[in-house]
């Protein structure tokens, strides 16, 4: 907790600091880089002073109405820019300590923690520093979020804390309803009212995601979800042996994972699947092996995955195994060479999130300890002369593309008894500045018993690159606001009606639905659906937000 006073203590500011900030952005706008104005005026003391506070005095200023706003200031001085770069803001939180379903050999157990996860883990700390209060810890993220000159108003809620579905529903629906107050400025008297208020509020949620695991995954747990507002779903996949899942105490099978993925699919979710390698019983050979069933099963084929190599942490009963002489984790080296094999081979339809999961080195045992490894796999890539072309790697981020010149790409595959298009806009260097998911169900699509979704094409995600801009603005050359959400959606909507299909349905998240609405889509049960023009007749089988974020 001291941490976090000195954090709030170091970004108090006076009038002297104020006037000091308003003479730096004085000089930067007249064309100075930032770091020569910051030094160039010092505090009395001789302190220079830190980005938050420009931050606060543009905000201030412009606030006030004694500056006019400029975004390109704005972008100079904010702290950490990459935290926005890719569309949205992400505000995380945590649910309350709680029992697991799960009893995974690898997984640490802290008390008045969720199971996995350590208290002093950046996420969890915040959740540990809110009493895992979800306003207190959605509207505390949001605060910091604006001090440091990011838009918070196109926000994807991400909500971790272990098996979601294993809450019970109660505490499910008070927990998301609490979020959604928060993102609203409002109190709602129950989760539909604070749903209905988001679609207008400031803060609009476009993406709603938790954690969960294959074997919780049911029909009925999917219409749960809709009606919750879940819009993407990370599934703790793990591995794809059924004797290293037994190995490693985790409590179901493939089988499981293969249906939980082709139902998730079905009901229109964007699948985020989590796996580990250097599990117990596993081999670096085993691991490349694995790593290309996540491709080579059309059951699976997750549109982002998070990989969390497997950490030899206290209390735990692989410390046990470990110390039997039973497990041995893999060292850096062994680790960025393995991950540099497998990494070029992943799809351009999918998104690495993560190579590593953050967890403090003081608490690994033995094994690696470096949090930067995506930026040592990066280097490693380089000195082989190879690349990765998964959707992070090519991310337009601040780059600035011009619409007109973008191409179209269209990379079909079969996944879950449906046929994936991923339509993407690229420019020459292969940057993408947007994209979108459409799936075209086959006949042996799962069925959900969802109404909506009865005979239609689904557009599970529609995500536009580069910086996040404020709803409303627009920034010359920058890929938000520049009409590629409307234009990929038309698209979707003309290869569906060549299909036969007589409906879209777009799993869209609440502060979309009104984007959704001017391009012709009405609320249905928990989707947006339009009618589509008669098309050509639909052949049988597979052939061989705001606006979008």
């Amino acid at each position: 907790m001291d941490g976090d006073l000195n954090w709030l203590e170091a970004r108090r500011t006076s009038p002297e600091m104020l006037a000091r900030a308003r003479q730096i952005l004085e000089a930067v706008r007249d064309g100075a880089e930032v770091t020569a104005a910051v030094r160039g005026h010092p505090l009395a003391d001789g302190r220079l002073l830190g980005k938050h506070v420009l931050v606060r005095a543009y905000l201030q200023l412009t606030g006030e109405g004694d500056w006019p706003a400029d975004p390109e200031l704005l972008r100079r001085i904010r702290m950490k820019p990459v935290r926005t770069l890719s569309g949205v803001t992400t505000v995380t939180v945590l649910t309350e300590p709680a029992g697991c379903p799960g009893d995974c050999l690898f997984c640490p157990t802290v008390e008045h923690m969720p199971k996995s996860y350590l208290p002093d883990e950046p996420g969890a700390r915040r959740a540990v520093q809110n009493g895992f209060d979800p306003y207190a810890q959605t509207a505390s993220r949001l605060e910091a979020l604006r001090a440091i000159g990011h838009p918070t108003d196109k926000v994807e809620l991400l909500i971790l804390g272990g098996t979601w579905s294993a809450y019970p529903s109660p505490y499910q629906e008070w927990f998301v309803r609490r979020c959604l107050e928060a993102l609203n400025g409002s109190e709602a008297h129950s989760l539909a009212e604070a749903q209905q208020a988001n679609a207008g509020a400031w803060h609009r949620n476009v993406g709603l995601v938790v954690e969960t695991r294959p074997d919780w995954v049911t029909p009925e747990e999917v219409r749960r979800l809709r009606c919750l507002g879940v819009t993407k779903v990370q599934i703790g996949v793990q591995s794809l042996d059924d004797r290293i899942l037994a190995l490693n105490r985790r409590g179901h099978t493939v089988a499981e994972t293969r249906a939980a993925m082709r139902l998730l699919r079905a009901a229109g979710f964007k699948i985020v699947a989590h796996w580990m390698p250097n599990l117990l019983g596993a081999t670096l050979d085993s691991d490349r092996q694995d790593f290309a069933r996540l491709w080579d099963d059309a059951d699976l084929r997750p549109d982002e995955i998070k990989i969390y190599p497997c950490q030899l942490l206290p209390g735990t009963g692989l410390e046990q195994a470990w110390r039997r002489g039973e497990y041995q984790p893999y060292t850096t080296a062994e680790l960025v060479a393995l991950l540099a094999d497998v990494k070029p081979g992943i799809p351009r339809y999918c998104r690495v999130n993560r190579v590593v999961r953050d967890i403090p080195s003081q608490h690994v045992l033995e094994g690696n300890r470096r949090t930067s490894l995506r930026l040592d796999v990066q280097a490693e890539l380089r000195r082989r002369g190879q690349a990765c072309a998964c959707i992070r790697c090519r991310e337009v981020r601040a780059r600035l593309v011009a619409p007109g010149e973008l191409a179209l790409g269209d990379l079909v595959y079969e996944a879950g008894g449906a046929l994936e298009h991923f339509l993407s806009y690229s420019d020459a260097d292969d940057g993408l500045a947007g994209y979108l998911r459409l799936s075209l169900p086959g006949a042996g699509s799962p069925d959900t018993g969802l109404d909506d979704l009865q005979g239609a094409a689904l557009v599970r995600e529609v995500h536009v690159y580069g910086e996040s801009l404020v709803l409303g603005a627009e920034s010359n050359g920058a890929a938000q606001h520049a009409g590629l959400g409307r234009r990929l959606m038309a698209e979707a909507e003309a290869r569906a009606a060549a299909q036969g299909f007589s409906q879209v349905a777009v799993i869209a998240a609440l502060g979309t639905r009104r984007y959704y609405e001017r391009l012709g889509y009405q609320l249905g049960g928990t989707y947006m659906v339009k009618d589509l023009p008669d098309g050509s007749p639909r052949e049988e089988g597979l052939s061989p937000e705001s606006g979008p974020v």
